[in-house]
């Protein structure tokens, strides 16, 4: 704990957990509160909401800096990722994976208000976030474990409502996990020429020249899966509304990225967040309203 309390430290710190930068803690957030909600029928219960939000935070921050940790050595050759606390040695390994461990405790300390379903399955929360820093060596398709890990608040929100996971809840899930392979591949194309500078891998590399249309087919596939949800939920028209929303956005996002600049593909990444908030605020007015 004492490498945590190094004078000026704290900055690098917050820059390890992207405090900064919190766009990361959104696109975990939406699917998490889109399960909650489902799960409850609206508004949940105001203790399992905060163990979510808070746990979407801490996990969320857990996880950029293992990221981090993990590619402490190639961040400083990468021009978006140079200036980052460990590749500027302003932190250690050492502290890194201190920061780690002590977000991850202080996210076990809130699971454990919650049943014991909701409690096994944040062991494979912390798995999933624990190994996908390292899939780039191995795997063309680290995004896909992305789309995991960010898509299993899901499983654990029915747990921790309904004390069971249905089989709606794989549709969602996996539906889910086909939007975080979208957007993450949006942002890959960010980085795609220095990750194969550097012998990394990741599905905006493996797709290639066809990225745009494989990224479009993923997200109507996604968006298919979206509208079933809402068929055999028996939704009603609130929910198609932002559903409409939700075309529409990334229908756009396509179009900005048709001539692959590297802000318009970063900008798209990030307008994913929008699609998240439309989708829920579809959910809250239909079981306000509907």
């Amino acid at each position: 704990m004492k490498l945590l309390l190094k004078k000026n430290h704290w900055q690098h710190y917050a820059q390890l957990m992207r405090l900064n930068k919190p766009i990361g803690t959104y696109l975990l957030l939406w699917p998490t509160l889109w399960a909650l909600w489902i799960a409850a029928e609206g508004l949940p219960n105001w203790w399992i909401l905060v163990v979510f939000c808070l746990g979407v935070f801490l996990m969320r921050s857990a996880g950029c800096v293992i990221n981090d940790f993990a590619d402490r050595d190639f961040d400083a050759h990468v021009k978006r990722t140079k200036q980052r606390p460990l590749a500027q040695d302003k932190v250690s390994s050492k502290e890194a994976i201190t920061l780690f461990l002590v977000l991850v405790l202080m996210a076990l300390a809130l699971v454990l208000t919650l049943n014991w379903l909701t409690i096994g399955l944040s062991v494979i929360a912390v798995l999933l976030a624990a190994m996908y820093p390292f899939m780039k060596r191995y795997t063309y398709y680290p995004q896909a474990v992305l789309g995991a890990a960010f898509s299993w608040g899901i499983p654990m929100a029915f747990a921790a409502v309904t004390g069971e996971v249905p089989n709606l809840v794989w549709l969602l899930y996996i539906s889910t996990l086909l939007w975080v392979l979208a957007y993450d591949t949006l942002y890959g194309m960010v980085d795609r020429e220095d990750d194969i500078r550097l012998g990394l891998k990741s599905t905006a590399i493996l797709f290639g020249e066809m990225d745009l249309m494989v990224i479009s087919v993923i997200q109507g596939m996604f968006l298919f899966g979206m509208l079933l949800l809402g068929q055999q939920l028996e939704l009603s028209f609130y929910y198609y509304c932002g559903w409409v929303v939700a075309l529409a956005l990334i229908a756009r996002q396509i179009w900005r990225c048709r001539n692959r600049e590297e802000n318009e593909c970063f900008n798209a990444f990030l307008n994913n967040n929008y699609v998240g908030m439309v989708l829920f605020l579809g959910l809250v007015f239909h079981y306000w309203l509907g």
